[in-house]
């Protein structure tokens, strides 16, 4: 009988060690436990930080009764304190941990795109981040592809910069089950920290504008209004329309009466180009003013225009300020009004800040919108002194990038 009670302690010796099985063997004069105790202080990110017993487990991948166990321990040994029910306070410090890793699923390659990754490297370097990069590429098959690569890679946080609307609560949901923080760049995804344009403000600050430049050169007189839409990018995008027709009939009342063309802007440069081509055979050009949801397409209208003979038809603004629109702006005699800045090249300089103190479990707004600024001729020597200069020849907009349209 005494034999049968030894043997039954035995087997749930047994049990209790395959539970305690080691996350890492190490040298054998280690003691796991203490290394697991080390785990969940490493947990603590900072002096005073709370955390409830599920982000504990979470952030050191322990089961949760041994987690559960080293807490009460570390409690008793002085480490941390009980602050309320289930949540469980650092007394001790930070201890020493390898960098943040965050993940960032960039949206393309166009010039804008490329202006935010080097910003975003740039940032991440000063910070002692590290920043693991993926490339959407325009595709939504490829953002949802990242998004499963980065939970792989078990980042801290993600910076997701896709242009699909309609993948956003997918995308987001995947993020939500991995339990991973993630910050929206541009299109905003259910559960996130939003930070990117007021899309609304931007549109109206080149409505206003465009208004002003047809009262002072047209009288207010126009026969037409163009608007170069972007369908893909959802109702974020419409409402920087929404923004540029509200800010024109703040300007030009009359515009109210005038026909509107709305046109797919979809595309790079040269595909946009061709739509404008085709109509303007359709219709032939008078006094038409051009809104458009980004460079590319304000640019191509500029160049239509010109080869179909009628840029004195024509006045245009356009969104973003890209290098090629700057330059646009520096050319004697240019139907580009103006463009609104978004200042991408300024991107990494608020995002990771904001993505540390999200890590940090730091309150921080929901919505983080970047600061718009008008770009016209007068005032983009001011604004961008340092950009490379080209010639222009007359009749001609100058070396166009291959950026894509979709960037934005």
């Amino acid at each position: 009988m005494a034999s049968a009670k030894k043997k039954t302690v035995r087997t749930k010796e047994t049990i209790h060690a395959a539970v305690e099985e080691p996350v890492r063997r190490g040298d054998r004069n280690e003691s796991l436990t203490v290394l697991r105790a080390c785990d969940v202080l490493k947990a603590f990110r900072n002096l005073g930080e709370e955390l409830p017993l599920g982000e504990v487990v979470s952030r050191t991948g322990l089961p949760k009764t041994t987690a559960f166990r080293l807490l009460r321990t570390l409690i008793h040994g002085g480490l941390l304190e009980r602050s309320s029910s289930g949540i469980y306070r650092n007394l001790f410090g930070p201890v020493t941990r390898q960098p943040f890793r965050i993940g960032f699923a960039a949206q393309g390659d166009s010039e804008f795109c490329r202006a935010v990754t080097e910003s975003m490297e740039t940032a991440a370097l000063r910070e002692h981040v590290n920043l693991i990069t993926v490339n959407n590429r325009y595709s939504a098959r490829e953002a949802l592809r990242n998004a499963d690569l980065l939970i792989k890679e078990r980042v801290d946080l993600i910076l997701e910069y896709q242009t699909y609307e309609r993948v956003a609560p997918v995308i987001a949901s995947k993020f939500l089950e991995a339990n991973t923080p993630v910050i929206a760049i541009e299109i905003p995804h259910p559960g996130a920290t939003y930070f990117g344009a007021n899309n609304y403000k931007a549109g109206l600050i080149g409505g206003k504008a465009l208004g002003r430049w047809a009262r002072e050169h047209w009288d207010g007189k126009v026969d037409r209004l163009l608007l170069l839409e972007l369908p893909i990018a959802g109702s974020l995008l419409e409402l920087r329309v929404t923004g540029l027709v509200d800010g024109l009939r703040s300007e030009l009342p009359g515009i109210a009466s005038v026909p509107v063309i709305h046109l797919n802007g979809r595309g790079d440069f040269e595909q946009v180009l061709e739509v404008l081509r085709q109509y303007l055979r359709r219709a032939p050009a008078k006094r038409t003013l051009v809104g458009t949801v980004n460079d590319i397409c304000a640019l191509a209208a500029l160049r239509a225009f010109e080869e179909a003979g009628a840029s004195e038809r024509v006045a245009v603004v356009g969104q973003n300020a890209i290098l090629d629109a700057r330059n646009e702006l520096r050319r004697p005699n240019t139907r580009l009004v103006g463009t609104v800045a978004y200042f991408p090249e300024r991107y990494g300089d608020e995002v990771i800040p904001l993505a540390l103190q999200i890590l940090h479990k730091k309150p921080v707004p929901s919505t983080v919108f970047v600061k718009h600024q008008l770009i016209t001729s007068r005032n983009v020597d001011l604004i961008y002194p340092l950009d490379e200069r080209r010639d222009f020849k007359s009749g001609q907009i100058g070396n166009l990038r291959a950026a894509s349209a979709r960037s934005r």
